[in-house]
């Protein structure tokens, strides 16, 4: 049977990643993971009691595509809580995943053809959902300097581009943009009518000054988050989205026909946990003391040439001293430190052989551990 081309996506390489480490532990190894962002703990225990006493009487049909309008109005309330928005439930959401989020964005501002820019290191899912939609992806090269983060200079040094997408904190590399940052990326496109996408997902972890969020600047933007990160919700599947009210419409239409509805049972749980903040701030605190232990144990084991992390829960490491071939160095570090890590190339297409992404995202113990494994592994390396 055929295949389309707009199919032949690039691979997530986290995910094999993840199952060379699954193999490894089949055959009896002990494997400390560092490469998967995803929280060593998961849904707060008093969502999951909270759903456990709602499916008791409740079948869970289907709500409506837009999602549950307790948990619109309770997400409105975050933006009040956390940015001092006043964000109308009417523009809320709820998406299954962020990934949903995503495809449903991006079906909704862009034509095929349309080019769409990223930042880069970024998000590898960013370039391969775009392409699987039938657009094109433009990468940005961000900067060291600029903490790899993307100018208004070197978007407007990229032409032809329909839509850009940021992220802050962002994945790999955990830095943030500030206020004015922010601003004066959205001002530039907004002055270029180029649709503004801002991937917000890992707010909430942050380990001084709070991320910005773009509704802050501008109601003309789309917002996407998720439980998954801060909520320690992933495999739950269940996120948002923050839709200027022109768009509202548009984007029901398409949320009725792609996904009739986020999962029920994911959206009574994510509600509940949104008032578990007492062991949510338990989880942050596992993630502040991890990010000094990586800070301070990483140059010991060699890698010293990083961007400190603002947020979510990875360090981002240039490699280049040490190869300038980061998946067959990750697969070296498996082998013989018994240590899971990410290779640059899921992030960076054209710099990534050259740097290594660490999450710090699982237990203390296991932080502690993989760092010992792997300054004894780069010491007898050398």
């Amino acid at each position: 049977m055929r295949i389309s081309r707009r199919s032949d996506v690039s691979p997530f390489i986290v995910m094999d990643v993840m199952e060379a480490a699954r193999q490894r532990e089949l055959a009896g190894h002990s494997v400390i993971h560092m490469e998967v962002g995803q929280p060593g703990t998961g849904a707060p225990a008093g969502a999951i009691a909270h759903l456990a006493a709602q499916m008791a009487g409740d079948p869970l049909g289907y709500t409506v595509a837009l999602g549950r309008p307790d948990l619109r109005e309770r997400i409105a309330r975050l933006y009040q809580d956390w940015y001092g928005l006043d964000i109308s439930p009417e523009r809320i959401v709820v998406t299954a995943g962020s990934s949903a989020g995503f495809l449903l964005a991006f079906s909704m501002l862009f034509d095929a053809g349309d080019r769409v820019a990223v930042g880069e290191p970024g998000y590898p899912s960013y370039r391969n959902i775009l392409s699987a939609l039938s657009l094109e992806p433009v990468g940005i090269q961000t900067r060291a300097e600029n903490r790899f983060q993307p100018s208004p200079a070197e978007v407007a040094a990229t032409p032809d581009i329909a839509g850009f997408l940021v992220a802050s904190p962002a994945n790999p590399t955990g830095t943030m943009l500030g206020r004015d940052q922010l601003a004066g990326l959205i001002e530039h496109c907004a002055a270029r009518d180029i649709a503004f996408i801002s991937d917000e997902i890992y707010h909430g972890l942050h380990y001084g000054d709070r991320a910005v969020s773009a509704l802050e600047i501008s109601d003309d933007v789309v917002v996407i988050n998720s439980f998954s990160k801060y909520f320690s919700m992933t495999g739950w599947r269940i996120g948002w989205m923050v839709v200027p009210e022109s768009h509202v419409r548009q984007v029901e239409r398409l949320a009725q026909n792609m996904f009739i509805c986020a999962p029920h049972a994911s959206q009574i749980t994510a509600l509940a946990a949104m008032d578990c903040q007492a062991e949510l701030s338990e989880n942050l605190e596992v993630y502040r003391t991890n990010r000094e232990l990586m800070l301070r144990g990483l140059p010991k084991a060699g890698f010293d040439r990083i961007a400190p992390p603002d947020g979510a829960f990875y360090v981002y490491a240039d490699v280049s001293d040490l190869t300038d071939d980061s998946q067959k160095l990750a697969r070296e570090i498996l082998l013989g430190a018994g240590v899971s890590v990410t290779p640059g190339l899921d992030f960076d297409p054209l710099r990534g052989g050259r740097s290594l992404r660490f999450s710090y995202a699982r237990s203390t113990d296991d932080i502690v551990e993989g760092l010992e494994r792997l300054r004894v592994f780069m010491a007898a390396r050398e």
